[in-house]
C-alpha cells in the first residue's frame, strides 16, 4: 500500500519535512516513488503539488492526518494557508483593566443616547 507522508530532515530540533508518495512498509528515511513538496513547520513555508497529490489519493495512496491537513488548507498554487491567530493571551490584572474600560465606554455611550433624548422630549 502506498503512502503519502512527510520525511524529517534538518538539524536537530530544527526540523523540515518532504511531502512524499512511499511503500507504508519502507522506513521512514527510505526512497520514494514520488516527491511532491516540501514543509518547514516553524516558519509555516509549504510548496505541494496539490494536483500530483490528488491524482495519488484517486489511485488508491492514504496520506498521513498530518498531510490530509496541509492538503486541505492548501492554496490552489500549493501554499499554505495559514492564519495567525490574532488573540492575545492577557493576565487577569490586565483582564480586569480591559473589562473595567469597556464597562466605562459602554456606560458613557448610554449616557451620551440618553442626554439628546431628554432634551428632545423638553423643547
Amino acid at each position: 500500500m502506498l503512502k503519502i507522508r512527510l520525511k524529517r530532515l534538518g538539524a536537530k530540533k530544527n526540523p523540515t519535512y518532504r511531502i512524499i508518495v512511499i511503500n507504508s512498509t519502507t522506513k521512514r528515511e527510505g526512497r520514494p516513488v514520488q516527491e511532491l513538496g516540501h514543509y518547514n513547520p516553524k516558519t509555516k513555508v509549504m510548496q505541494l503539488d496539490l494536483a500530483t497529490a490528488q491524482e495519488w489519493v484517486k489511485k488508491g495512496a492514504q496520506p498521513t492526518d498530518t498531510v490530509k491537513f496541509l492538503m486541505a488548507n492548501c492554496n490552489p498554487d500549493g501554499t499554505l494557508n495559514y492564519k495567525k491567530k490574532e488573540t492575545v493571551k492577557l493576565s487577569k490584572k490586565a483582564q480586569a483593566k480591559k473589562e473595567a474600560e469597556e464597562k466605562a465606554a459602554a456606560e458613557a455611550a448610554a449616557k451620551a443616547a440618553e442626554a439628546p433624548a431628554e432634551e428632545t422630549v423638553e423643547a
